[in-house]
C-alpha cells in the first residue's frame, strides 16, 4: 500500500469517525429534550403540574357541585300544572291564581275566599321568587296585613308572619311589586294573587 492509499484511509477513518460522533451528540440532544419534555426536571415544572392538576379537579368540583344543585331545586320545587284547576298555576304544594281585574285589598280577600283559597300566603324565597316572576309588571295584593305600623305582620289565616323577607312601606296591607313585597292602605286597587294548598297530586 502506498502512502496516498494509507493517507486516504486515515482521511475517511477521520470522517466517519467525526461523522459518527456528530450522530451520537445529536442523539443525546434528542433524549435530553424529550426527558425535559415529559419530566419534571425542576421545581418550577413540578409546582407547575401539581397547580394544573389542583385547577382542573377545583373546576370539576365546582361543575359537580352546580349540577347537583340544579337537580335538587328542580325536585324540590316541582311545578304541578295538572294539580290545579282551569286558570290556577302550581308551584311546590301550591296552586296560585293571578287576577286579570284590580280591587282593593279587602275585595280581593273575600274573592280569593270564594274560591275556597286566600290572598297569596308564601314561606320560602322561592315561591317569592316565582310569583314576582310570573305576576308581570303589575304590581299585586297579597295576604299580608296588620293593624297599624306599629303592629306585627299578618298572613290571613292569622299565622305569624316569619320575618323572612324584608316589607317595606308604612302601609297596613302587603302587596308584591317588582322588587319584592311592600305595603298600602287597603283601598287602593291592584291585581290580587289567590292561593291555596294542592289536597291531590298526579304522579
Amino acid at each position: 500500500m502506498t502512502m496516498t492509499e494509507v493517507s486516504l484511509k486515515i482521511l475517511e477513518t477521520d470522517s466517519t469517525y467525526r461523522v459518527n460522533m456528530e450522530q451520537w451528540r445529536s442523539d443525546k440532544d434528542l433524549r435530553k429534550k424529550c426527558l425535559a419534555i415529559i419530566s419534571p426536571v425542576t421545581p418550577a415544572k413540578f409546582c407547575c403540574c401539581i397547580l394544573i392538576i389542583f385547577i382542573l379537579v377545583a373546576l370539576y368540583l365546582v361543575t359537580l357541585s352546580a349540577l347537583l344543585a340544579v337537580r335538587s331545586r328542580e325536585t324540590d320545587l316541582l311545578i304541578l300544572y295538572v294539580s290545579c284547576p282551569k286558570g290556577w298555576i302550581g308551584f311546590g304544594s301550591k296552586c296560585f291564581y293571578f287576577s286579570e281585574d284590580s280591587k282593593n285589598w279587602t275585595f280581593s280577600q273575600t274573592s280569593c275566599t270564594s274560591v275556597g283559597a286566600v290572598l297569596a300566603q308564601f314561606e320560602t324565597e322561592e315561591e317569592l321568587n316565582f310569583l314576582r316572576r310570573y305576576k308581570g309588571i303589575f304590581d299585586h295584593w297579597i295576604g299580608l296585613s296588620r293593624e297599624s305600623s306599629h303592629h306585627a305582620w299578618k298572613w290571613t289565616d292569622n299565622s305569624k308572619y316569619n320575618a323572612s323577607f324584608i316589607i317595606t312601606g308604612d302601609g297596613e296591607r302587603g302587596y308584591l311589586n317588582d322588587l319584592g313585597v311592600s305595603s298600602a292602605r287597603s283601598y287602593t286597587d291592584r291585581k290580587w294573587i289567590c292561593s291555596k294548598q294542592i289536597t291531590s297530586a298526579c304522579p
